[in-house]
């Protein structure tokens, strides 16, 4: 089968969508950001209509110029925001709650203090955080937001909510990838977990049918979107998902890193679901048409790139991002500067909502290329202490990190990165994983690629970065990191007991 793919990528600041062929290269892309909202401290909302109007119009850019023959569409999206919608109309009836909100975290408390987090980490590999999309939807409920007795509501992730539109509201579904997400999924049974439904209050009639992450799931509706009517939607994952399957980490041990917004390491630890680790999240990484499941170990943390923004738009020591590398690379280090970007809390593998943004370090000699250099540090040592995290977990030494996402242009960074860790990281030549990851999952669904060992062919390395062999300066380096995090953990906490 020939053909092209359209790959949706709806992320956490924009959408891009591409025509992708079948040797993996890019022939169209378009970009369309959309703004977020923070309506008070610790919130972090999103129209969903906004999302979907960045959507249309990067289809229609990509669609612009001579026909291309289409094969399918694979969609990949930013995990556990949440959409609440009407069946009926297909309007939007509130705000999206992003992955970010940390609104929830009081109720993820009690909770925890009720009993229930060994029961939760049990059916879906989570903790109870307010990062995923159960605690999110609850909160809409307890504060009448939305009528969860209603039979015209539906509630889903941003997948189910741009299939919803792209089919014209004949298809509600979601994957595995993404319903891991939710608390409210049992990732060994594969399904949606009633005790978990009860527990947050969301009926399961509200949730999506749940499909497997390649095949096809869906068609395009006749004038739903500037897509022709009838194309196969056949690819569907959240974007750290698809970026595993992207990087064609196909093998048990393989794993990569995406440095976007927020970064997110995941490995591939094969078809049967593995034991719970502390500090880590056990998700399904995708399912294929034939039955087969992945599952991964995954380290999510909340704050990157999000802090190079903080540095140019809060702080104004940087015009554009681009500028950071050059302005951290004009000081031989950060001076004995650390920062800990937790404005949203910590992630893995400390999982402390009430960890706060924190840099320490600072003297008179201080300056805009210590912090700079600071901000880079902060993305490599939050993905060593996930690393270590993992593999001891795993029981597997890493032999090599894959990266991917905008961060992953610095040379800086990566090398920096290689020599906290002690193995090659290795920057693709497609940066954009989670892209190729949905086009390979909708092109796998319509048999446009003969199987994972074709598609693992295609995966070439743009550049591998060395680690140094003296790893004496590397290890003291993430020693005082370690410090630091604590200066920052449960910052919130003792402010509110102080006060």
């Amino acid at each position: 089968m020939n053909g092209a793919v359209v790959a949706i990528d709806a992320g956490t600041t924009g959408v891009r969508s591409y025509l992708v062929d079948h040797a993996g290269a890019t022939l169209r892309s378009a970009y369309r950001p959309f703004p977020q909202y923070f309506p008070r401290p610790g919130w972090v909302e999103q129209d969903p209509n906004e999302i979907w109007a960045a959507v249309l119009s990067t289809l229609a850019a990509v669609m612009v110029g001579e026909p291309l023959p289409l094969a399918a569409v694979g969609i990949t999206n930013q995990r556990e925001t949440v959409v609440a919608w009407s069946r009926s109309t297909g309007a939007a009836l509130a705000p999206a709650i992003v992955w970010q909100d940390r609104r929830t975290a009081a109720f993820c408390d009690s909770l925890v203090a009720e009993g229930h987090l060994s029961r939760v980490r049990e059916l879906t590999g989570l903790v109870l955080d307010p990062y995923f999309s159960a605690t999110k939807i609850h909160w809409w409920i307890t504060n009448a937001v939305i009528d969860h007795h209603d039979p015209d509501l539906a509630l889903g992730t941003i997948d189910s909510w741009l299939i919803w539109k792209l089919t014209g509201g004949q298809a509600f579904v979601t994957d595995p990838s993404n319903a891991s997400r939710t608390l409210l999924f049992d990732i060994g049974t594969l399904a949606w977990s009633a005790e978990l439904a009860e527990l947050f209050h969301v009926p399961l009639q509200t949730l999506a049918d749940v499909v497997p992450s390649s095949g096809v799931a869906a068609h395009t509706a006749s004038g739903a979107s500037p897509l022709p009517a009838g194309l196969p939607i056949a690819g569907i994952a959240g974007d750290q998902q698809a970026a595993l399957f992207g990087q064609r980490c196909f093998e048990i041990g393989m794993a990569k890193n995406t440095y976007g917004t927020g970064s997110f390491v995941l490995m591939n630890v094969g078809p049967a679901c593995p034991p719970l680790v502390d500090g880590l999240l056990t998700t399904v990484g995708w399912t294929l048409a034939d039955g087969s499941t992945t599952y991964a170990y995954e380290g999510a943390i909340f704050i990157t790139g999000a802090a190079v923004e903080w540095l140019r738009d809060g702080l104004g020591i940087i015009k554009h991002a681009s500028e950071l590398e050059a302005l951290a690379a004009s000081v031989p280090d950060s001076g004995g500067v650390f920062f800990v970007p937790a404005f949203t809390g910590l992630g893995s593998p400390w999982w402390d909502p009430y960890a706060r943004g924190t840099i320490v370090g600072l003297t008179r000699g201080s300056g805009r290329g210590e912090l700079a250099r600071a901000a880079i540090d902060a993305m490599v040592l939050q993905t060593r202490d996930v690393v270590e995290a993992m593999t001891a977990a795993s029981g597997q030494a890493l032999r090599e990190l894959r990266v991917d996402g905008g961060a992953a242009v610095m040379d800086l960074m990566l090398q920096l990165q290689a020599d906290q860790l002690g193995v090659a990281v290795s920057r693709p030549a497609h940066i954009e994983s989670t892209v190729l990851g949905a086009a390979g999952l909708a092109g796998l669904g319509v048999n446009l690629w003969s199987g994972l060992d074709e598609l693992a062919a295609s995966w070439q390395a743009e550049r591998t970065f060395r680690p140094r062999a003296d790893r004496t300066e590397s290890d003291s380096m993430f020693q005082s990191w370690r410090r630091a995090v604590q200066r920052s953990r449960r910052w919130a906490v003792e402010e509110t007991n102080a006060g």
